[in-house]
C-alpha cells in the first residue's frame, strides 16, 4: 500500500479507466489481468472512499457554444460568503468557485458564449449583496488542461 492509501493495482485501474472510460468491468479486468470480481470490488472501494468521485462525461465547452472562459476573483464582505456562494450556485455559467487566500476571497471559473454574454453573467454575479470588488481575467488559450493522471502515474512503479 502506498502512502496515498491506494496500491499499484488501484493506480493501474484508475489509469485504465481514464484511458478507456467506456470500458466495462470485464474489459478492465482483461486489460489488467485480474478477475472481474477484483475489479468490481476495487471500483466499489475507490468510490466509497471518495477517490473516484464520478463517471461524468468530459464536455468540450467550446463545442457547446461557450467560447469565452474567464477567471473572476471576488472580494466578499465579512459574513456574506454563504449568501454569495448560494447566489453563484444559481448561475449556470459559474462552473467552479473556490475560497482562496490572498487579495480575493473567491476565485470563480466562468464560461460565456461571447464577451457580451460574459458581461451579462458578471452583471448577474454582482446582483447579490456582499461583493465588494471583482477582478476578471479572460483566458486566451489553454496551455495545460485539467489533469490528474500524472499524479496517479507517480504511484505505478516503473
Amino acid at each position: 500500500m502506498l502512502p496515498t492509501g491506494i496500491d499499484e493495482l488501484d493506480a493501474r485501474l484508475i489509469t485504465g479507466l481514464a484511458e478507456t472510460p467506456r470500458a466495462g468491468v470485464m474489459e478492465l479486468a482483461r486489460q489488467l489481468g485480474v478477475a472481474r470480481g477484483t475489479i468490481q470490488a476495487r471500483l466499489d472501494k475507490l468510490q466509497a472512499r471518495g477517490v473516484i468521485t464520478g463517471f461524468d462525461p468530459d464536455l468540450h465547452l467550446e463545442t457547446l457554444g461557450y467560447e469565452v472562459l474567464a477567471f473572476v476573483t471576488l472580494e466578499i464582505a465579512q459574513g456574506r460568503l454563504s449568501d454569495v456562494v448560494d447566489h453563484l450556485a444559481d448561475i449556470p455559467e459559474v462552473i467552479e468557485a473556490h475560497s482562496t487566500t490572498g487579495p480575493g476571497d473567491l476565485h470563480c471559473r466562468i464560461v460565456a458564449r461571447t464577451n457580451e454574454h460574459l458581461q451579462n453573467v458578471i452583471n448577474r454575479v454582482l446582483e447579490v449583496n456582499g461583493i465588494v470588488r471583482t477582478s476578471t481575467q479572460i483566458a486566451l488559450t489553454e496551455q495545460i488542461g485539467f489533469r490528474v493522471l500524472p499524479l496517479v502515474a507517480q504511484l505505478i512503479p516503473r
